[in-house]
């Protein structure tokens, strides 16, 4: 089953120097029937313009992932890490029994365009942890990346919880057949762009999808496009 979620529907936050589409309740923005798919509870999608950015703030008990898609951004946190995550680069941080951060754009007049993603972890208490990367562009063209995965076996940032995220760019006509695990489910979002799935829903930049009981996806695009693949354990 295949459940779209247009852009549109999204909750949004506009505070001049932020605008964040929220796909689940977050902040001001409340939804009763959108508190999260399985373990991922946050996707927001940020711009945050020149100058702009969050100062110091507490997170606990939650993994963050930020997967910076152009532009850069400056991070800082009470583990005495200090970084600038530029386009490309995914960044993870385990909040576990507490961390303080600050993020801002590391420049003073180009937007930064990010997405910001939070997964309920597999228990309370993890000690907080900090990691970044550069995946290599070439493997995610025409196929898709491993970003985060609860299996330290899997290329990309480890969390702790079974999921995985994923992300691939597909060129205008291209097709990409993925199968996917049994007993699992999957969230997917285009971050920018125009496809078909399964040749039923078709999702255009800013739009998402639940996936249910479906046993692959066959994603054909319409324009070049930019997707990220959740793959969840399924709701009990």
């Amino acid at each position: 089953m295949i459940v779209p979620r247009a852009t549109n529907a999204r909750g949004l936050a506009e505070h001049g120097w932020l605008t964040s589409h929220h796909s689940f309740s977050f902040g001001d923005y409340y939804d009763a029937q959108e508190m999260g798919f399985g373990d991922l509870r946050v996707i927001n999608e940020d711009v945050i313009q020149g100058g702009g950015g969050f100062p110091a703030h507490p997170h606990r008990n939650m993994e963050i992932l930020t997967y910076v898609l152009s532009g850069a951004l400056r991070h800082e946190d009470n583990m005495g890490n200090g970084s600038v995550i530029q386009a490309g680069d995914v960044q993870r941080m385990t909040a576990g029994t507490g961390v303080v951060h600050s993020e801002s754009n590391a420049s003073a007049v180009t937007p930064v365009h990010l997405f910001q993603i939070w997964v309920l972890p597999d228990r309370e208490g993890h000690p907080p942890e900090y990691e970044q990367q550069t995946p290599p562009r070439a493997g995610r063209a025409g196929r898709f990346q491993m970003l985060a995965s609860g299996d330290r076996a899997d290329e990309g940032l480890h969390w702790h919880q079974d999921a995985q995220l994923l992300t691939a760019e597909l060129k205008a006509g291209a097709e990409l057949d993925y199968p996917l695990r049994h007993g699992r489910m999957q969230y997917l979002q285009v971050a920018h762009g125009d496809l078909t799935i399964n040749a039923q829903s078709r999702l255009k930049t800013g739009d998402g999808c639940r996936i249910t009981r479906e046993s692959r996806l066959i994603l054909s695009a319409e324009q070049d496009t930019t997707i990220l693949l959740f793959d969840l354990r399924a709701a009990p």
